[in-house]
């Protein structure tokens, strides 16, 4: 069986059409992210995976999985179960603010 290591390559945040000019908070978010997500041990045959994470934050600083997009029912179970409850620091919560992630992975 061949494992490979797999990196993240584009970690981009996009905030909802509601929240135009506000990228700090999103860009220090999407640096916690891809270092949750760094350091993974996926098997996948010389192919690239993507996914639309979309997400919000609960009043306890948690990422709360609304929705993965993909074609990889695979790659949706390991985001939710990497990303779901996880805590992550800001320093001011916007509670329902609903951010999305695009993630993806290639050999």
């Amino acid at each position: 069986m061949k494992k490979t290591i797999f990196t993240v390559f584009t970690m981009l945040v996009l905030v909802s059409s509601n929240a135009l000019g506000n990228e700090k908070p999103a860009e220090k978010l999407a640096v916690q992210i891809q270092q949750m997500l760094k350091d993974n041990f996926i098997k996948l045959d010389n192919q690239e995976l993507t996914a639309d994470v979309r997400f919000t934050i609960n009043k306890e600083g948690e990422i709360v999985v609304l929705s993965v997009y993909t074609e990889s029912q695979y790659l949706e179970g390991y985001l939710k179960g990497r990303l779901n409850y996880r805590k992550v620091e800001m320093n001011q919560i916007e509670e329902g603010k609903v951010y999305t992630v695009p993630v993806r992975f290639t050999a």
